[in-house]
């Protein structure tokens, strides 16, 4: 199976990678990457469908779970805990999970990939249910673990969804929605980590992103819903405030406490020139959207 996966293909432009010079290499490098942007629009098509499921389920109190093995459910980890603090949304709202359990995501589980049981099972313990988007990640596209999970996700009636980077992969098959990111032989052959990566990584921050855009955490091109978790954070949360209501950062800092750290109540409160009250009774009837509420 494997010398038939593009991803496992020998590159015929980097047959003398040993031989080259650092900057050669970085060069070549840099080339390959180039086409990745590219290999992702041809799938635009396919990953709204997708964005359109995690919306779905957010909106119904679902969560959108990433699945995979190795460096894929690495990826669907990393996406899964950024969101918290960019977007505000609760911990488990955005899950990852690896074959190998947690563990693995530091260091290499030897067969964890292979057991089409674990998949389902991993998937079994967090409750997947109706109303929960899975989305499973493989860049070969023919992992049994995470194909065990979205065959389990299809049986309680998740929305699937698998990102490969193979065309016809396998897992296409066991998925209502496939994105299939055909990125070609790896410089380093066979190193997935790659270009490979590098799209897995481009798609989930393109569904995550896009997905909380619509659900209503961004406001303009800003992020209305940051965790200020950390000092740092807390300055970025006023330098919001600043930018959606051209107020100076005083003004600002003292709105941002008035509110109780949050950014939408302030950003409401300075444009409406009205209470912390009236700010949360207007986001709650926008379903959470700044837009919405102000013109209401």
């Amino acid at each position: 199976m494997l010398e038939k996966l593009t991803t496992e293909a020998r590159n015929s432009t980097t047959m003398h990678l040993d031989e080259l010079s650092t900057m050669e290499i970085l060069n070549k490098m840099n080339e390959e990457d180039v086409s990745v942007s590219k290999v992702i629009e041809n799938q635009l098509l396919e990953i709204d469908k997708a964005v359109n499921f995690a919306i779905e389920s957010f909106n119904q109190g679902g969560r959108l779970i990433y699945i995979g093995a190795g460096t894929s459910g690495r990826l669907g980890i990393l996406d899964a805990v950024e969101c918290v603090p960019t977007f505000g949304s609760p911990k488990d709202m955005v899950q990852g999970i690896i074959a190998g359990g947690l563990k693995a995501f530091t260091e290499a589980v030897e067969g964890a990939e292979d057991n089409i049981d674990d998949g389902r099972r991993d998937l079994e313990d967090i409750g997947a249910n109706e109303k929960d988007t899975v989305i499973g990640i493989a860049a070969s596209g023919r992992t049994p673990y995470v194909i065990g999970a979205l065959d389990y996700a299809k049986k309680v009636n998740s929305r699937t969804v698998s990102i490969s980077c193979n065309k016809g992969a396998k897992m296409s098959q066991h998925a209502e929605v496939a994105i299939e990111l055909e990125t070609g032989p790896e410089v380093l052959t066979g190193s997935t980590r790659l270009k490979a990566g590098s799209a897995q990584k481009m798609v989930l921050n393109m569904i995550s992103t896009t997905a909380m855009i619509g659900i209503g955490k961004v406001y303009e091109n800003l992020m209305v819903d940051l965790k200020p978790t950390n000092q740092k954070l807390e300055e970025r949360s006023k330098r919001i405030i600043m930018e959606a209501t051209d107020v100076e950062f005083d003004t600002a800092s003292r709105f941002y406490n008035m509110s109780g750290h949050k950014v939408k109540v302030a950003i409401i409160m300075i444009l409406l020139d009205c209470s912390k009250e009236e700010a949360l009774k207007r986001i709650d009837k926008a379903n959470g959207f700044v837009r919405s509420a102000l013109s209401n």
